[in-house]
């Protein structure tokens, strides 16, 4: 044991060293949390342990109270990171405005390029085009949509014949599993039709906050922005809206674009990512906004 704690001559726990250590502790341990039970449980369960508990009963009381603390800070919502962890757009105001001026001038109505023939086939072709291109997903639900455009048709077909139709799609067993489940609380919880809100879209199987922002907007019409790897790619390079992550880039997107453009930047900016600022080698002599953007490593050719 440390000297602190015991005498020198007989080895034995000090008790005044105990007590004045019981009292450090557990002011340190009541300043890591607000929370009054954890206070009231302290008390009443100091008076039934021998002195040589305290320390360690202490030690854990601060060690719970920290872990406390921990957990409140991550369950702080959307709104409240944003403020802290959003920064400014590099671009001003008439910069920004001039950039996508430019985009709806050179495609006014820009659409995505995954083929669905009503809202929920359009869900189940976001949910399999994770880490999958456009391209291989429409060839995937080419004939799958034929025979299930709907939940019912969908979930009558099983999984493993779902996984059939799919499996030249990266991930498809995981997929097939989530497509089928999905379909299942669409039919027990909404009607068989796919919910106009975002949050209750991110309760389905395999929806997350991309998935429901890009259903959001394309089936529902809402200003909604799913920041993908050539969304995120753009908003860093030219300077929109700098993020560490795909939320911090979405949230200042929100903030920076402006409003009457807001409803078709999401696939201008994604087209302009995929087919021009490219990840390996951006093509910024065909580029609509290279004098704006602010990359320090443009090419020429």
């Amino acid at each position: 044991m440390g000297r602190q704690f015991c005498s020198k001559k007989s080895g034995n726990f000090s008790f005044r060293h105990v007590a004045f250590t019981v009292l450090v502790v557990n002011r340190v341990a009541c300043s890591f949390t607000s929370m009054p039970e954890v206070s009231a449980n302290y008390v009443s369960r100091q008076r039934d342990l021998p002195s040589q508990s305290l320390v360690a009963f202490n030690g854990g009381l601060r060690i719970a109270a920290y872990n406390g603390m921990v957990q409140q800070r991550r369950t702080h919502n959307v709104k409240t990171q944003a403020k802290k962890i959003q920064k400014r757009s590099r671009l001003r105001v008439a910069e920004r405005q001039d950039m996508f001026d430019r985009f709806s001038a050179a495609d006014p109505e820009p659409k995505g390029e995954l083929d669905y023939v009503n809202v929920f086939t359009l869900l189940v072709a976001v949910v399999l085009s994770a880490q999958a291109t456009d391209v291989g997903v429409n060839r995937a639900t080419k004939d799958l949509f034929k025979v299930a455009d709907t939940p019912e048709k969908m979930l009558g077909l099983g999984e493993e014949t779902v996984r059939e139709f799919i499996k030249t799609i990266g991930l498809y067993r995981n997929k097939a599993k989530n497509v089928i489940a999905l379909c299942e609380k669409l039919i027990a919880e909404h009607d068989s039709e796919v919910p106009a809100n975002r949050d209750l879209l991110e309760t389905l199987p395999g929806v997350g906050r991309k998935t429901a922002n890009v259903v959001m907007n394309i089936a529902f019409g809402q200003p909604t922005i799913a920041v993908d790897t050539h969304l995120f790619r753009v908003s860093n390079r030219t300077g929109l809206a700098p993020g560490k992550t795909p939320l911090d880039v979405e949230l200042l997107l929100e903030k920076v674009i402006p409003k009457e453009h807001l409803l078709h930047s999401h696939h201008w900016l994604i087209l302009h990512g995929r087919y021009v600022c490219k990840a390996r080698k951006p093509d910024c002599p065909k580029c609509l906004i290279e004098d704006l953007c602010r990359y320090g490593d443009k090419t020429v050719d």
